[in-house]
């Protein structure tokens, strides 16, 4: 079986019921969530080994976030038990013209503040095929950089393809922080996953002719973008999702590939979003674009495989992607009706 390995924080996520706005009632409901724990329980429904790596407290509510872990099928065995409190956010789902918005409370958390020295990185690795990881975390602090260098350095010596969603969070670092940190990281990466704020605020590359507020995400145009990022930083295939925001839950999604080693350009099929939760979409899709490269799966194939797992991700309510490659693979074959099955 194909192992990856995800390095990165998980989170306590609180939420108000339904569409309501944060604390407008004395209910938040508690699950968890946070980039490369997304990826992993994504693999792990899509079958594959998954491994993740993160820092929680030895208290209840860090036993809590490790049970849901295994409840997915993730391996949590690598989770190291360190550290006073386990990062939260606060989530508020939008509708119609109101945006979502997200409220970090992440300081002081126990995987920025131990992340840095946690794992034998030759030991984790070891077997393992993938490693991944986003921006976000090198973005945590001094020691969550350093050990997101360390892990990728060793990921590469040891011979795992090794891909990087560049996940921009402007409230954790600046422009500035995020492009002296990350820039240098990118010679190990082979697989650069990001969007058009990403390209934009990490790697310092407006994409022409693309207004997403409007509606105006011509996915050509990223073609010469795409082609740079190659040239410039060295990843082999770079991908872009691609999201027109009608409103907050009415979204178009899409996505394109740009592989150097052939010099094709890939174009996925487009979807029409009736958003549920978009928190994950980005992950459920790094998901999808390994699963396809691990089990063989054509560049085009991966991509449309991807495109239709995070459609599907965008329909169901918290961080994680709980569906089969089953369901991934009738929606990507063109089934979209949404009737029953039975």
């Amino acid at each position: 079986m194909m192992r990856v390995v995800t390095l990165g924080e998980i989170m306590l996520r609180l939420s108000p019921p339904g569409f309501e706005r944060l604390l407008q009632s004395p209910a938040l409901s508690a699950t968890f969530g946070g980039a490369e724990a997304n990826v992993a329980v994504s693999l792990a429904h899509f079958g594959l080994e998954s491994v993740y790596l993160t820092c929680v407290p030895p208290h209840a509510i860090g036993s809590a976030a490790i049970a849901a872990l295994a409840r997915e099928g993730v391996r949590t065995d690598r989770i190291v038990r360190r550290g006073e409190r386990l990062g939260i956010y606060f989530a508020e789902a939008g509708a119609s013209q109101r945006a979502s918005t997200v409220v970090y409370d992440r300081a002081r958390s126990a995987f920025s503040e131990h992340a840095a020295d946690a794992f034998s990185w030759p030991d984790v690795l070891a077997g393992s095929q993938w490693l991944h990881v986003s921006g976000v975390t090198p973005a945590l602090g001094p020691g969550a950089a350093r050990a997101t260098a360390a892990a990728l350095a060793a990921a590469k010596h040891a011979g795992a393809t090794v891909s990087f969603d560049l996940n921009y969070r402007r409230t954790l670092w600046t422009e500035a922080e995020a492009q002296a940190t990350v820039r240098p990281l990118l010679a190990h990466v082979d697989l650069l996953i990001g969007n058009e704020e990403d390209l934009q605020c990490v790697l310092g590359l407006a994409v022409s002719g693309v207004d997403v507020h409007a509606g105006r995400v011509a996915a050509g145009a990223y073609q010469a973008v795409c082609r740079r990022v190659s040239t410039e930083f060295g990843p082999r295939l770079v991908a872009v999702t691609l999201r027109e925001s009608a409103s907050a839950s009415d979204n178009g999604w899409s996505a394109v590939l740009w592989d150097a080693q052939t010099s094709r350009f890939h174009e996925s099929q487009h979807y029409q979003v009736r958003v549920v939760d978009r928190i994950g979409a980005g992950d459920s899709f790094a998901a999808g674009i390994i699963y396809g490269m691990l089990g063989g799966k054509s560049p085009d194939a991966a991509l449309r495989f991807a495109v239709a797992a995070s459609a599907l991700k965008q329909t169901i309510p918290g961080d994680f992607n709980r569906v089969s490659v089953a369901e991934v693979e009738r929606l990507a074959a063109g089934d979209a009706s949404g009737r029953v099955q039975r």
